[in-house]
C-alpha cells in the first residue's frame, strides 16, 4: 500500500508539472536546515494557528498565499514535493481544499503526519449543505467557539509531532484561547450596535453562515458555498429582489472573490430603483496580507466585524 501511494505521489508531481499547475522552484519546496520540525499548512488561517501554537518549536510553511482561494487552489509540484519532506501537515478539510483531497490520502498512507483541523470538531455543530448528511460547509472559522476546537486539534498533533515541547505547546495553546475569548466578546459587543432587524449580511459567496449562527445574523451568499460554481443570472434577480424588498443598504465583496459579481449585483437593485452601497471588503477564505492588522485570524476577524458593523449599523 505504501509503495502505491508512493507511486500516485510520484504520478500527481508529474501531471501537474506537464499540466503547468506549478513550476519547480528551490524556493518552492527547500526548508531551511535548522533542526526544527516542519509543518506545512494550507490556508492562511491554518498558518498563523500552527505558529501561534507551535510558536519558535517549530517552521511553518503556508502553501496559499493572502487572497487565495482555497476551493479553486491546486496543488503544484513543489507543493506534493514540500509536503512529502515536511514532518507533518496541516489541512482543514471538510472539502474546503477540494483539489487537494487525494494527495492527503496518499501521504496518509506513506505514514506521514497529517492533522485534519476539523477532526477536532464535534458534528453536532457543523452545518450542514443543502440538507445532505454526508456534506458540511467548510467555513469553520468564522464562529470563533468552533475555531478554538480546531486549535485543540492542531495542538494534539504538534505534541504527537513533538513530545519534547508538549508542556510549551499546552502553555500556548491555552494562551491563544484566551485571546479567542476575548475576540468573541468584542464580537458579541459589537454586534449589539446593530438593531436586530438589520442583521443581514450579504456577500460575494455563502461563506458566512457560522457567522450567522453564533452572531444572530441572516446570511445570503451570491454565490454558494464553493466558489468553484459560478453566480448566474437568476442567482444576482433573487438577491437583487431580496435586498429591495428587506430594504438593506449595503453589500460586501470579498477579497479571495472578483467584484464584478457583486457589483453586476449593485446595478440589479439600482434597476428596481433602490441604492445598495458596498459596505467594504471582507476576507473570507483567506487572511490578509502578514504586515497588515488583518494580517492573523484575530486582526481578520475584527476587520470584519468592524466592517460589517459599520455598514449596517
Amino acid at each position: 500500500m505504501k509503495k502505491f501511494a508512493t507511486f500516485i505521489l510520484f504520478f500527481l508531481i508529474i501531471a501537474v508539472t506537464v499540466t503547468g499547475c506549478g513550476n519547480i522552484r528551490n524556493k518552492d519546496y527547500m526548508f531551511e536546515d535548522n533542526g526544527k520540525y516542519k509543518v506545512v499548512t494550507t490556508t492562511t488561517m491554518l498558518t498563523d494557528l500552527v505558529k501561534k501554537i507551535g510558536g519558535k518549536y517549530i517552521d511553518v510553511y503556508g502553501l496559499m498565499g493572502p487572497g487565495i482561494d482555497p476551493h479553486l487552489y491546486k496543488a503544484s509540484a513543489g507543493d506534493v514535493i514540500l509536503m512529502q519532506k515536511a514532518d507533518m501537515i496541516v489541512y482543514g478539510g471538510l472539502n474546503l481544499e477540494g483539489k487537494m483531497g487525494e494527495v492527503f490520502e496518499n501521504l496518509r498512507d506513506i505514514d506521514k503526519l497529517v492533522v485534519c483541523a476539523a477532526d477536532g470538531i464535534d458534528k453536532k455543530n457543523l452545518i450542514k449543505v443543502d440538507g445532505d448528511s454526508n456534506v458540511y460547509d467548510p467555513h469553520v472559522w468564522f464562529d470563533v467557539n468552533i475555531w478554538e476546537d480546531e486549535a485543540i486539534e492542531v495542538a494534539k498533533g504538534l505534541k504527537k509531532l513533538d513530545k519534547k515541547h508538549s508542556k510549551e505547546f499546552d502553555a500556548n495553546l491555552e494562551s491563544y484561547l484566551s485571546e479567542l475569548k476575548e475576540l468573541n466578546n468584542y464580537i458579541v459587543k459589537r454586534v449589539s450596535e446593530i438593531p436586530e432587524d438589520k442583521r443581514i449580511l450579504i456577500t460575494a459567496h455563502d461563506a458566512f453562515n457560522y457567522f450567522a449562527k453564533a452572531y444572530g445574523f441572516k446570511v445570503k451568499g451570491l454565490q454558494g458555498i464553493s466558489t468553484s460554481a459560478e453566480a448566474g443570472t437568476s442567482n444576482v434577480r433573487q438577491l437583487s429582489d431580496f435586498i429591495v424588498e428587506h430594504q438593506i443598504k449595503a453589500v460586501f465583496i470579498e477579497t479571495s472573490i472578483p467584484k464584478k459579481n457583486m457589483e453586476a449585483l449593485q446595478e440589479a437593485v439600482e434597476a428596481k430603483n433602490f441604492q445598495v452601497k458596498i459596505g467594504g471588503e471582507l476576507y473570507s477564505d483567506s487572511l490578509g496580507d502578514p504586515d497588515t492588522s488583518a494580517g492573523t485570524y484575530i486582526g481578520t476577524f475584527k476587520h470584519n466585524i468592524d466592517t460589517i458593523v459599520d455598514a449596517l449599523k
